[in-house]
């Protein structure tokens, strides 16, 4: 049996590993190949392609300029499947290359299954898309609970198998107290993200140093870039304070939040890590005017969250585009670090969200579900 997996950003190589792990526990004979990122590439072997850095882009101008990039993979990508002749494909995530892909792998063979996993959040911005989907996928493995009967509901065979999230950060749960002194600084994981978001921030900590000169700042890069990137503003924070106030922490983010006060979080997978940990945190999100400005054309959503989707009801403060100003946000800091009725209700509300999201054992529920599919359950 083989199953080629197509992830395009880091999330989705974690989740990607994950699965072929249960996948492999299930069935030792199983062949991976594809592309997707490091991790994936560790338990496939060397002819998986890693082409994470290249394909991991954000906002509309980016994927325009890299069109002629996408177009060439695109090309290769199907060929390959075609040309392998898998008994799956397993999609995850990244709907601007995988929902095309399996359009046009149902055009030119229905020999494989198409299985779509940590399935796109078309019920944000065009749930007419889900009836053009039907003809695409055999399967979706849901990681929110409300998907499901979305997709099943339009004829879209759809199982909510549970957020994969969930068994990757109880590995890193830390039995620690929280600094009440310490804020934690988390602008994304993408360079564009934090070129517009960490201004923001910065500024926003140095309004917070005037009010209470006690605190500190760590900030989480997600990587050796990104820290480079934030330095000279993290330099020119502490060359102003004339003490170090601020500190870049690389792949510390799970410990970040556990011991952290309260936090600044770019939207993103964070915010739902950042729930899962306790902490109370307000969120913000900057990008281009032009990307901002076609999103609103599209998306359908109150909030922008997914703290806030899953509750119904805006639990952490959003500071969006315009309204990301740190006046407004340092305001919104300092009422969680200093009204503990408001933090308490907000950890209450992040309880009952992460308890929708289906415990451990989301990778291992999608490895029987594929299993399932393909006959071998």
């Amino acid at each position: 049996m083989t199953i080629y997996f197509v992830a395009g950003e880091v999330s989705a190589d974690n989740h990607g590993a994950a699965l072929m792990r249960s996948l492999r526990e299930l069935d030792l004979g199983l062949k991976f190949i594809g592309r997707g990122g490091p991790e994936m590439q560790e338990i496939a072997g060397k002819q998986f392609k890693n082409w994470i850095g290249d394909a991991a882009v954000l906002g509309l101008w980016e994927v325009l300029r890299k069109y002629g990039y996408f177009r060439k993979e695109f090309r290769e990508t199907l060929a390959e499947i075609m040309e392998s002749k898998p008994d799956a494909v397993v999609l995850i995530d990244y709907p601007g290359f995988n929902l095309r892909l399996a359009r046009a792998l149902r055009r030119q063979s229905r020999r494989q299954k198409v299985i779509y996993y940590i399935s796109p959040q078309v019920w944000a911005w065009n749930r007419g898309r889900i009836k053009k989907m039907a003809l695409s996928l055999d399967l979706v493995l849901c990681i929110f609970p409300f998907e499901s009967d979305l997709y099943n509901e339009s004829g879209l065979r759809a199982v909510f198998v549970g957020h994969p999230m969930i068994e990757r950060l109880q590995a890193c749960k830390l039995d620690v107290e929280r600094d009440p002194n310490l804020i934690g600084l988390f602008p994304g994981s993408r360079l564009r993200e934090v070129r517009k978001i960490f201004p923001v921030m910065i500024e926003t900590a140095r309004l917070l140093l005037e009010a209470k000169p006690t605190l500190r700042f760590q900030v989480a890069a997600a990587s050796e870039e990104l820290a480079r990137e934030m330095s000279p503003a993290t330099g020119a924070l502490d060359q102003l304070q004339n003490r170090q106030r601020i500190q870049i922490r690389v792949g510390e983010t799970a410990t970040l939040m556990q011991r952290a006060f309260a936090g600044i979080v770019a939207s993103g997978s964070a915010t739902l890590e950042a729930a899962y940990f306790r902490m109370p945190f307000v969120l913000i999100y900057k990008v281009a005017w032009p990307t901002y400005l076609a999103a609103r054309l599209v998306v359908n959503v109150k909030y922008l969250g997914m703290p806030n989707l899953l509750a119904g009801k805006e639990v952490v403060p959003e500071f969006i585009q315009h309204r990301a100003e740190p006046g407004a946000v340092a305001k919104a800091v300092r009422l969680l670090m200093e009204n503990a009725r408001a933090r308490a209700q907000m950890t209450s509300e992040f309880d009952a969200m992460i308890t929708k999201l289906g415990g451990t054992g989301a990778s291992d529920r999608a490895a029987r579900a594929i299993m399932e599919e393909l006959g071998m359950d």
